[in-house]
């Protein structure tokens, strides 16, 4: 771990990763990357290039993909990854974390979060504001949980899945990668293929 962060992405997301590592208080000093040429900085924090500039950065600086959308924010950090990049994990000091818990590099932890014990998250995930996920849970690779979401006991998401702002999943539920669950959905049954899915109970469309 490195004393600076750089942040890749200074949209809503990415500055919503700002305060959390602000608040967290383990960098000295915080930057953007971000291709909006027109914007110098967010939040009093200074952009100092665009993303394709990570590269130069990587001996000096953790960095950090803040962009919201799955396959984009994948892309990013396979691609640091590749180069040796130091990336960190960020947890909102409001979330609370269960025993035998883990979150791997490059996920984001909001505030008000709840993960139960003998949960696994996996890389580059979003645990988006006052989610919640109960125990024994396998969250894969590349995930968002949107606000508000509720997931029960022993229940896997595949890689690169959304579930929507207020969604909720029974205990013992598999979704499938790629999945997009509606918001306020309710999933009661296992998804097996990619697809949208809406409604109580959710359903594909």
């Amino acid at each position: 771990m490195k004393n600076k962060l750089l942040i890749i992405g200074a949209g809503g997301h990415g500055k919503v990763i700002a305060d959390i590592a602000i608040q967290m208080g383990a960098w000295s000093d915080i930057a953007f990357l971000d291709d909006n040429d027109s914007v110098k900085a967010y939040m009093g924090i200074e952009v100092i290039g665009q993303s394709n500039d990570a590269t130069s950065y990587i001996n000096d600086y953790d960095i950090f993909v803040g962009i919201g959308n799955n396959q984009t924010r994948q892309k990013l950090q396979e691609k640091l990854e590749a180069q040796g990049a130091s990336i960190p994990i960020l947890v909102h000091p409001s979330a609370v974390i269960g025993n035998e818990v883990e979150i791997s590099q490059g996920t984001v932890v909001m505030a008000g979060v709840v993960i139960n014990c003998s949960t696994r998250i996996g890389r580059g995930c979003i645990i988006n504001t006052s989610a919640t996920v109960d125990h024994d849970n396998v969250i894969e690779d590349f995930v968002h949980l949107s606000p508000g979401t509720h997931l029960a006991g022993t229940v896997q998401v595949g890689v690169g899945s959304w579930l929507g702002i207020g969604s909720a999943v029974s205990n013992n539920v598999t979704i499938a990668s790629g999945c997009i669950i509606g918001a306020g959905a309710v999933v009661i049954k296992d998804i097996h293929e990619a697809g949208t899915y809406v409604g109580v109970p959710a359903r594909r469309i």
